[in-house]
């Protein structure tokens, strides 16, 4: 059987290698060049949902958050997703987003977010939560995705270059560095990175045990993280090419937000904030696919190569034992770019 040399060990290398063990491969190897999980991955919201605007994410995410239930608390916790819409045309948007994703399957429904005590709802013109998404630990989840592939006859090295290791495969799961990795092959990817910023807040009071991952119209969202809660928002200016850096004044912004959203967090003090890169493309959805000989990418996740990691690993690793995918990959293949094909995923987080 061919050697697989797995590139990156994110959640989504993890899940590719913890898949690749689970069909049976042999000669798989993980190598990263820094720790598991050092890198976007360590640094993400944690966020688990279903509830986007195209059909392909759609299901990369049905066939996900299978996997995250099966992983279960303290990993991941179904305390749901809820979108507020506080405009007219934001409501607009909110409800042919929810048909859009309930014909798909989705279990999206209409909700009071009053339910949810503490949150200021009197600006809030519709509401939508699916009950079945949630947050998850993501290097958690992936130090449990490596220990699987490790029992399963995966080899598993950190502080290694994927570069320097033999290979008749090479998967490039390097996040926002695959571009620079792929060029090393001769291969040009649209990869570019971009910094988002996050920041913890707390300890805050008596949090609902209910209280969802919260998301504004304006893409202002929140969530629990120990005893506290957790902000992140798209920033005004994009910030391309780095530096990963901490701009206060946005942590400030957010704050300020947080305490109109949930006036019981008002004044909670900063506990931390923190920078990484998404790895975007031109039209938010990943590269999956051969891009050339013995080379094979799985990056370009645009923010939601955690939340996708499950069915991503499980496609990708039946594509490669010659099997067929329990997703349609066709869409994320490369030669799409060329091709002016395109169909945008606009709820990005």
């Amino acid at each position: 059987m061919a050697r697989i040399v797995v590139a990156g060990a994110g959640a989504i290398g993890a899940s590719i290698a913890y898949h690749l063990a689970l069909a049976g491969a042999d000669d798989v190897v993980l190598a990263d060049t820094g720790a598991i999980a050092g890198g976007a991955t360590g640094r993400a919201m944690g966020g688990v949902r279903q509830q986007f605007t195209t059909e392909a994410e759609v299901r990369l995410a049905q066939e996900s958050v299978r996997l995250f239930a099966e992983l279960g608390a303290p990993l991941f916790e179904q305390v749901g997703y809820l979108f507020l819409a506080t405009s007219e045309p934001g409501l607009a948007e909110l409800e042919e987003r929810r048909a859009i994703q309930r014909e798909l399957g989705v279990p999206v429904e209409r909700v009071d977010p009053a339910f949810v005590a503490g949150l200021r709802v009197d600006d809030v013109l519709g509401a939508v939560i699916c009950r079945e998404d949630g947050i998850a630990d993501p290097a958690g989840v992936t130090r449990e995705l490596v220990r699987r592939a490790a029992a399963g006859g995966v080899e598993v090295r950190e502080q290694t270059d994927a570069l320097e290791l033999d290979a008749d495969v090479l998967i490039l799961a390097c996040g926002a560095a695959s571009a620079e990795v792929a060029a090393t092959q001769g291969v040009e990817l649209p990869v570019r990175p971009l910094v988002r910023q996050l920041a913890d807040v707390g300890p805050i009071a008596e949090l609902p045990p209910d209280l969802p991952m919260t998301v504004e119209e304006t893409g202002f969202h929140f969530r629990p993280a120990s005893g506290g809660l957790r902000l992140a928002m798209g920033e005004p200016e994009p910030r391309w090419d780095g530096p990963a850096e901490v701009r206060d004044e946005l942590v400030e912004d957010w704050r300020a937000r947080l305490a109109h959203r949930y006036p019981p967090a008002a004044g909670a003090p900063l506990v931390r904030s923190w920078a990484g890169f998404y790895d975007m493309t031109p039209d938010a959805h990943p590269i999956i696919g051969e891009v050339a000989a013995g080379v094979y990418a799985a990056c370009g996740f645009s923010g939601h190569g955690f939340m996708q990691a499950p069915a991503v690993g499980a496609a990708v690793a039946a594509e490669l034992l010659g099997e067929t995918p329990a997703v349609d990959l066709a869409p994320y293949r490369l030669d799409r770019f060329a091709a002016g094909v395109g169909f945008p995923e606009t709820l990005v987080l």
